[in-house]
């Protein structure tokens, strides 16, 4: 089924059909391409830090895309699991910027034909094989929206050289704050009748043009609603709602916060935020 970011979004389903849910494989009975979606793990060898870097590639028939992990009004953000790895103590995903796209007057976030997602892999015991398996879930759309799952199985290469996919893939991360030059960045909470607003201040230059905003709660038992920005002078305004996933007390740590400011020029990942 189709996960939608907030109630408002269930209008997004007059514009587009669902096929039926499915794995990549029997997407041929819904009269859809048959290299509809594929995935493989790309090979980037050993660190210098002993860690073991990899990506997952999900390559899309043309025109089709994919989701970022938080993926706007509506889709299916990619969920993995990594059952069955071996010598496998950690997994680290960098997400490179994604597109902003329009769908019937809703905007979604993602990737177009192609995404690969660079892991660094932490291994239990060092200079011992490091195999990654285990399955994805995701979200595919053009004029039908298929969730898929994909499953992997493959030993990586400690030996490899330097993989270009990859280096571009890092090279599309958004920037630190550092980097993109934040000064301050603090937000404050507001008690809502279904969950709590957060309005968050972010002194910054701009990232160009019309600048986006992402708030994401950090927590697994909240989840947010979509994100409004607005510019006021050297400060990016961004506010959200954050909802209790099981109507629990809502309660927020600011240090979890990520927030996510994608611009023409540039994004910006802001890990936590201050009082403010």
């Amino acid at each position: 089924m189709m996960r939608f970011a907030t109630p408002s979004a269930l209008a997004l389903v007059a514009g587009l059909t669902l096929a039926t849910a499915m794995t990549a494989p029997n997407a041929h009975a819904q009269n859809l391409p048959d290299d509809l979606v594929r995935l493989d793990i790309l090979d980037g060898g050993e660190t210098r830090d002993g860690t073991v870097l990899g990506a997952v590639r999900v390559t899309l028939s043309d025109g089709w895309k994919t989701y970022w992990r938080t993926p706007g009004d509506a889709g299916i953000p990619p969920s993995f699991s990594w059952q069955g790895s071996q010598n496998v103590a950690n997994v680290e995903i960098t997400w490179p910027a994604p597109e902003v796209f329009l769908t019937s007057g809703y905007q979604t976030l993602g990737y177009h034909d192609q995404m690969i997602l660079p892991v660094e892999i932490t291994p239990l015991r060092a200079g011992e094989p490091v195999t990654l398996k285990g399955r994805v879930w995701i979200g595919i759309c053009r004029e039908v929206c298929v969730p898929s799952q994909l499953n992997f199985d493959h030993t990586l290469d400690t030996s490899a050289k330097r993989n270009p996919a990859i280096v571009a893939a890092l090279a599309s991360r958004p920037f630190s704050a550092r980097e993109g030059g934040v000064k301050s960045a603090t937000c404050r909470l507001a008690p809502t009748e279904y969950g709590m607003k957060v309005t968050a201040n972010i002194t910054m230059p701009s990232a160009g043009g019309t600048e986006i905003a992402v708030i994401e709660p950090g927590s697994p038992y909240l989840q947010a609603g979509n994100t409004q920005a607005r510019r006021e002078g050297r400060v990016l305004v961004a506010e959200t709602e954050f909802y209790s996933v099981d109507d629990s007390l809502v309660a927020v740590d600011r240090s979890a916060v990520r927030i996510t400011v994608l611009g023409n020029s540039h994004a910006v990942d802001i890990q936590g935020c201050t009082t403010g």
